[in-house]
């Protein structure tokens, strides 16, 4: 494996390779699978779990990893095409980028969206133009249109829960949130429970669904696995006989880029807050995921994150684990996708 970028570049056998070398690894860890080799990690973006899950998984494969965050690091990368640097940044992508990663063997990127113009985030062209100046295998830790890790974390969640793919109901939800937030995560997430085969449906209220070329290609991938994706607004509807409920926050798509139309608009909804009242509907067991970070009493109620439903530990624990699929795959060749 050359690149993780999108669920969807794999085929179903593919995944399930990577899974099951998940569990393996899980179940039998292998010290020196990576001895000697080394990953960069550039972030464009803060992190907690990204950061610490990838520096785990190569240590606990027997390879090393170091960071790079222009926030820590250096005086500010410039990303932008044809600039004068005349600025505040001491260092431009262009070098900065095929330089970190002639010091490792694997390199990954993380790169939010700028979150002011769709078109220009559906392209994902902040990653997309730091992907091209790297030849080493390559992962994409988050981008803006782009989350696979999580995914494939979450992916294995369901697997280890025992939710079935044919039949299980899936709902992804938005979030009540201060901030517009990325779209990343749930582009993702929707896609991952199609092609795991589910039936899911997206909850949101007016003015956030999710972009029509993100539905579209989940209703591809739905109909491929035997799945199928709905919208709606309707939240007894959507959470009837649900195993599970995905809670995220995301920017309305309808004023995207408008930030104060934007914050209007999620003012009109701040009881979207997650709470046992929401699974009236939903199977007894039905479960709470959420990618963290989450803000208690914002997003979820205290008693939801706290309790049995929730399963958000299990989620970030699993980053590890999956990432170290992947890297083993990518580096020792312990998966073939």
């Amino acid at each position: 494996m050359k690149e993780f970028h999108d669920l969807a570049d794999f085929t179903a056998e593919e995944i399930q390779q990577l899974l099951d070398l998940a569990a393996r690894l899980k179940r039998q860890p292998e010290p020196r699978a990576l001895e000697g080799k080394v990953m960069a990690l550039l972030f464009m973006s803060p992190s907690l779990r990204t950061l610490a899950s990838f520096q785990a998984a190569m240590h606990r494969l027997g390879g090393g990893a170091f960071v790079i965050s222009p926030d820590m690091s250096i005086h500010g990368l410039e990303t932008r095409p044809g600039i004068v640097m005349d600025g505040m940044a001491a260092e431009h992508i262009r070098e900065a980028v095929p330089v970190i990663a002639s010091y490792a063997d694997v390199m990954g990127i993380r790169a939010f969206a700028e979150r002011r113009s769709l078109e220009h985030d559906l392209a994902d062209r902040e990653y997309q133009a730091m992907r091209g100046l790297v030849q080493l295998p390559l992962i994409n830790m988050e981008s803006a249109i782009q989350h696979p890790c999580q995914s494939l974390a979450d992916w294995q969640t369901l697997d280890e829960l025992g939710i079935p793919r044919q039949g299980g109901r899936f709902v992804l939800s938005w979030a009540s949130h201060p901030n517009a937030l990325p779209l990343a995560v749930p582009a993702t997430t929707v896609k991952m429970a199609a092609m795991r085969g589910m039936d899911v449906t997206v909850l949101r209220p007016d003015g956030f669904e999710l972009p029509e070329a993100i539905m579209q290609q989940a209703r591809q991938l739905a109909a491929a696995s035997g799945g199928s994706v709905t919208e709606t607004d309707e939240r007894a509807e959507a959470m009837r006989d649900a195993h599970v409920i995905y809670a995220k926050s995301w920017s309305s798509t309808r004023h995207y880029g408008d930030k104060l139309a934007d914050a209007e608009l999620r003012r009109q909804h701040e009881d979207w807050c997650v709470d046992e009242d929401w699974f009236a509907t939903a199977r007894p067991d039905c479960r709470f995921m959420h990618c963290l970070p989450v803000r208690r009493g914002v997003v979820v109620a205290d008693r939801i994150l706290d309790g049995p439903r929730s399963v958000v530990i299990q989620e970030a624990q699993n980053r590890m684990y999956a990432q170290m699929a992947v890297l083993h795959a990518m580096l020792a060749g312990g998966s073939k996708p």
